[in-house]
């Protein structure tokens, strides 16, 4: 690691690479003849991040050409006369991290929230990564690793781009920029075997925060063994805070270096094989979902390509589609298949269009959610149950693996109805997939993970968590019910849901630690949300009106009252998530007095939000 921090604070950062016309922008969205490969006419020159340089000019660079520069000049941090820079300031770089993810502030303008992801943070993360990759790599020093980039719509999308092509380049890895991508893709280029897009890569980076508002970012990292975990986010954070307190520390020196930078639409290949696996299940048919009329709501994300370059290909009707264009201010509705708003706004656009079918994605298209012909929602529990059926009839028996706060109907469904064993586990999308990944190792077959945020990921899918895949899923239903003349729209879909007990009230209440407060005694946030935990689980045990779930990885889950409740500790923030579940408003109620009872001479924690929900109406 040394070495390598010491290579980075001499080296430093490649020259950015500019380009005009931005027409490709929408050209992108719709135009299925789109080169995947042009020639980007070299830039020379230019800023380091931390010197005075227009955010306009880093939005310049087309995300749909390709082109390359063999030989770039490296800078410092050493000023030209004509130029300030501004003085480093000390990062907690361990703050960036969630989970399996890293997230920051990367726009200023919100009041309260200071820019954390800047560039020169950013450029000693994407070094910091390329130096975790080559550890990893091993390999001799005649080939140079790879390294892919792509974005979602975020207005600082493009910035970053250019400061992790400059972390990466610092430490001679070769980089290929994607622009415009979905993170499910990113992975997929770890996979792809094809050399004329320069796959597969040997690491691959996506700059995303999900729904997070405007002025967030972040990024998750690939290689072709899957998503990086949590240890291995934290070592690299620890990899790039040295890397950074030398820059701080020592400066660094102008000298040359070669780097590779190329530009190619990925895109083209992912969804080329999106179009492949629905013709596949269709028996060959080039037009599986002719006559389907299906909408797609992308949410100003990176999701619009679906409606042009997977669906049209395929047949489908897709007028009617709406927020295609990739916008990072987000301007009609949160890209969330969690949102009300966005399921209302997809509903509305089935419904006024007599669409069969309406599609809806996350940012960064590794989420979804469906909506059928009657606007009746597909996301979350019904999400879950419509995936396990149509798993399970591929794989009798097989295991769902979801996160801890599905429903008690959803059990009963997937083991009752479909034979399937359902294996509640932790929330975060990569634990569900990680303990899917561990039992079928151990012996017990799983094909299936998936969380009701609508992460989801399959085993003959690499277990990627692809919301454009399980949406690949459904129109598969779709085409074979076609190929069995049923001319039913998505009736295919709502059957295979049939039989599921929803509950007629079910909330989320965010029960917030005061961090600050004395109880804390200048301990954790989480020592104090485990002791809260351990003091519930005390209380209910000696409750006969309340059963604790024999089996339960975490939090404390109660059932009681014709419901349950799960209280848990959030992975990443000061505050304990409360789920309650029941098949009346009183059912719920009566749960939520339980845990009140149970919590209140815990000072520090914030139960107003709970208190609320019990007072009688």
């Amino acid at each position: 690691m040394a070495a390598i921090s010491g290579k980075v604070v001499q080296n430093v950062f490649i020259a950015q690479f500019y380009q005009k016309n931005r027409q490709f922008g929408t050209q992108y969205q719709r135009d299925s003849s789109a080169p995947y490969l042009r020639t980007l006419p070299p830039f020379h020159g230019g800023k380091l991040a931390w010197t005075d340089i227009s955010s306009m000019q880093m939005r310049n660079l087309s995300k749909y050409q390709s082109g390359f520069v063999n030989q770039g000049t490296v800078y410092c941090n050493a000023a030209s006369s004509a130029t300030t820079v501004p003085s480093l300031d000390k990062v907690d770089f361990l703050k960036l991290q969630n989970g399996s993810d890293i997230r920051g502030v990367a726009v200023a303008g919100v009041e309260g929230e200071q820019v954390s992801l800047t560039e020169s943070v950013t450029e000693a993360i994407a070094a910091a990564f390329s130096a975790w990759l080559l550890d990893k790599k091993k390999v001799d020093t005649s080939r140079r690793l790879k390294v892919s980039i792509g974005h979602d719509s975020r207005i600082s999308a493009q910035l970053l781009q250019d400061a992790v092509s400059r972390g990466i380049a610092s430490v001679g890895l070769d980089i290929v920029q994607y622009g415009l991508a979905s993170t499910p893709a990113m992975f997929n280029s770890t996979l792809t075997e094809d050399d004329a897009f320069l796959c597969p890569v040997d690491g691959a980076i996506m700059i995303t925060a999900s729904h997070l508002p405007y002025n967030r970012n972040g990024f998750k990292f690939f290689t072709n063994a899957g998503g990086l975990g949590k240890a291995d986010i934290k070592d690299i954070l620890e990899r790039a805070a040295n890397i950074y307190s030398n820059f701080l520390a020592k400066g660094c020196s102008v000298k040359k270096a070669s780097a590779s930078v190329k530009m190619i639409d990925y895109m083209a290949v992912y969804t080329s094989d999106l179009v492949k696996a629905v013709r596949k299940a269709a028996g060959n048919i080039e037009k599986p979902l002719e006559g389907f009329h299906i909408i797609v709501d992308a949410g100003n994300g990176a999701g619009g390509f679906f409606a042009a370059k997977v669906l049209e290909p395929l047949g489908a009707i897709t007028s009617g589609s709406q927020f295609l264009e990739p916008d990072g201010m987000f301007p009609n509705h949160i890209p969330n298949p969690e949102d009300k708003a966005a399921m209302k706004a997809i509903t509305q656009a089935v419904l006024d269009n007599k669409a069969d079918l309406g599609i809806i994605f996350d940012t960064d298209v590794d989420r979804s959610a469906a909506v059928d012909s009657t606007g009746r929602e597909l996301n979350r529990n019904r999400l879950i149950a419509l995936m396990s059926a149509i798993v399970l009839e591929e794989h009798p028996g097989t295991t769902i693996v979801t996160d801890s706060v599905t429903s008690d109907g959803l059990t009963s469904f997937i083991e009752k109805k479909l034979g399937g064993k359902h294996h509640k586990f932790k929330r975060g999308y990569k634990n569900v997939i990680d303990e899917a990944i561990r039992l079928n190792s151990a012996g017990e077959e799983s094909h299936l993970a998936i969380e009701t945020s609508g992460h989801g990921a399959l085993k003959e899918n690499h277990w990627l968590d692809d919301g454009a895949y399980l949406m690949v899923k459904l129109l598969n239903k779709l085409a074979s019910a076609r190929a069995s003349v049923r001319n039913d729209g998505s009736k295919v879909l709502t059957d295979l849901v049939e039989g599921l007990d929803e509950p007629a009230i079910a909330v989320e209440l965010r029960l917030k630690i005061n961090q600050s407060h004395p109880d804390l005694k200048g301990g954790s946030f989480q020592d104090y949300g485990e002791a809260v935990l351990k003091h519930l689980e005390n209380s209910i045990a000696s409750d006969p009106k309340l059963q604790r779930a024999p089996v339960n990885y975490e939090g404390v889950r109660v059932s009681g009252f014709g419901g349950w409740f799960l209280l848990r500790l959030s992975l990443h923030d000061p505050v304990l998530p409360l789920n309650i579940e029941a098949s009346s408003q009183e059912d719920a109620v009566k749960l939520g007095l339980e845990v009140a009872a149970a919590l209140k001479e815990f000072q520090a924690l914030d139960t107003s939000a709970l208190d609320k929900f019990v007072q009688p109406q």
